[in-house]
């Protein structure tokens, strides 16, 4: 069974198109003969070319949505689109807190299940089957839609490697929404940060309890401006209030996926093992042999942070 249509839901931030939506629509190309966007905003002009370079031949926009939260009004508008006979074969929607209000709405009013929490997608036979992670990671399970399209399923960061097509800006449509939103943004803050993005940044250090205490995260830090690399943490030391929560990697945290990840002083609980085992390259640092990160590692150092990370330091400075 081939997928005719499949809808990407389209995220951006001030005209920068987010990279789960680049995952999602470089994974619809290989599933669907159509790929399309659904955006909800009044910019889709300025993303158009984005979303076409990854595959989408047309976006469907509402318009701007006057301040309001876009998962009534986005998922109002899904609905009129198959309730007029347009509906797509799959909806693809990323596992942010946008993506999660528009799903939950879509499935009542499409009066269709929404299969969360997914890493895979794949058409097996006259099935479409996605893959979710459970028990932290360690098994997988696979579920097939029963229901009949259009299918809905969210999909984790990462879990698809973005590649551009080559493709020409996609045509922009107005869709038409039914039920404005009710929940208005007031206001948006936007932490201040340098270097790159946590779950964008090719290199990644992050340190765990094994630094012993807060202070000491001041050496992951200096590590990270060191290799332009982002700053991250376990979620022990961001339960223990050492580092905001936006710095958390894990489960509960954000996925990364880097070409180099440097665990130091992270035993590797499998909570934080599914947030970075996907990197290309691990380096893992620790004093316990036995400690579980080591099972991911490419390169372990059997040692004390406190001396292994000052001596990276003054190697890397000394350069």
């Amino acid at each position: 069974m081939a997928l005719n249509r499949i809808w990407v839901l389209a995220e951006a931030t001030d005209g920068k198109v987010a990279p789960i939506t680049l995952e999602m629509l470089t994974k619809a190309r290989e599933l669907g003969d159509t790929v399309e966007a659904v955006y909800g905003g009044g910019d889709a002009d300025a993303i158009a070319g984005t979303l076409g370079d990854y595959g989408a031949t047309k976006v469907y926009a509402t318009g701007d949505l006057g301040g309001s939260l876009p998962g009534e009004p986005v998922a109002s508008a899904i609905a009129k689109q198959a309730a007029d006979g347009n509906a797509p074969d799959l909806v693809m929607i990323g596992t942010t807190y946008d993506g999660r209000d528009v799903a939950g709405r879509l499935s009542v009013a499409l009066d269709k299940p929404v299969l969360t929490n997914n890493v895979e997608i794949a058409v097996d036979g006259d099935a479409v089957v996605v893959t979710e992670p459970v028990f932290g990671g360690t098994k997988l399970v696979r579920t097939r839609f029963t229901a009949g399209a259009p299918y809905v399923a969210l999909f984790r960061p990462k879990s698809f490697t973005a590649e551009s097509s080559g493709g020409g800006a996609a045509e922009v449509a107005t869709i038409e929404v039914t039920e404005p939103g009710t929940a208005k943004v007031q206001n948006r803050h936007v932490e201040e940060a340098t270097g790159p993005k946590l779950d964008e940044a090719e290199i990644v250090v992050s340190g765990g309890r094994g630094l012993g205490e807060a202070g000491k995260y001041e050496m992951i830090e200096q590590l990270a401006k060191a290799l332009k690399a982002a700053p991250g943490a376990s979620r022990a030391i961001v339960d223990a209030g050492w580092v905001p929560y936006s710095y958390q990697v894990g489960q509960t945290g954000k996925v990364v996926k880097p070409t180099v990840y440097i665990a130091a002083g992270i035993s590797g609980a499998t909570q934080h093992l599914v947030g970075m085992k996907g990197s290309k390259n691990i380096i893992a640092i620790n004093k316990d042999p036995e400690a579980p990160i080591f099972s991911v590692a490419d390169l372990g150092i059997v040692g004390d942070v406190h001396k292994v990370l000052p001596k990276l330091l003054e190697a890397l400075q000394n350069r």
